[in-house]
């Protein structure tokens, strides 16, 4: 799936409203991750970054086989790195500017990890269905990420089987507490950067609930693996 297809989709649902956030062309990962916290009150942290040795990019980690070079903490105590700051942020990507911008779940919101073919699917039937949603990141990992409230990694499990599946049976999982999340423009090596399916503005500051977006992801999931 290209990323001209995302965008198209991303015009589709996110409507005419310019975004704040994401004004990320030329700009750097330090501003961003700045307004980030500044504007939109997520917490923040670095994590590793990619450095070209013979030219080819190799994730800071040191790891050649890294599963996602650039694109992961950069330390153990991460969680007590993050910060809502945006004077901290600053300082923080100061010391490393190319530093990926990392998002910790579970404390702002959570989010619903998906394919990226049963997420556009989903995305689709949700914009018929007039729901409302939140920001969507599509990454490169073929992976999309529906933001909503705390809490989601706990109720999931449960609004699953309630409508008939296995959670076992769904590529489908909610991240919160003592996970994370990679942030626009942060790139995961030479495989692109993580962008959204649906911008963050002022129309979407308020976050749904999982229970309001289950059912289209899950029916979207099931149809997926079915294929």
């Amino acid at each position: 799936m290209s990323a001209r297809v995302v965008f198209i989709v991303e015009e589709t649902i996110a409507g005419p409203e310019a975004a704040q956030i994401p004004k990320q062309r030329g700009e750097s990962l330090l501003d961003t991750a700045v307004r980030y916290a500044e504007e939109r009150h997520w917490d923040v942290f670095p994590g590793t970054w990619l450095e070209a040795v013979d030219g080819v990019q190799h994730c800071s980690c040191g790891n050649t086989a890294c599963a996602t070079p650039g694109a992961h903490p950069a330390r153990e105590d991460w969680a007590t790195q993050a910060t809502g700051s945006a004077t901290v942020a600053r300082r923080l990507w100061s010391t490393q500017p190319t530093a990926s911008i990392l998002l910790p779940t579970g404390r702002t919101f959570d989010t619903i990890d998906v394919p990226e073919t049963a997420g556009l699917l989903a995305l689709a039937r949700m914009e018929r269905m007039d729901l409302t949603l939140g920001p969507v990141t599509w990454t490169p990992d073929r992976r999309m990420h529906f933001f909503v409230l705390p809490g989601a990694s706990v109720k999931v499990p449960d609004l699953v089987r309630k409508l008939g599946w296995s959670p076992l049976s769904l590529d489908l999982r909610a991240l919160g507490e003592g996970e994370y999340v990679a942030a626009p423009p942060t790139r995961y090596g030479s495989r692109g950067a993580v962008q959204w399916a649906r911008r963050p503005t002022s129309a979407n500051r308020w976050l749904p609930d999982a229970e309001e977006l289950i059912s289209p992801l899950a029916y979207a999931c099931g149809r997926d693996g079915r294929r």
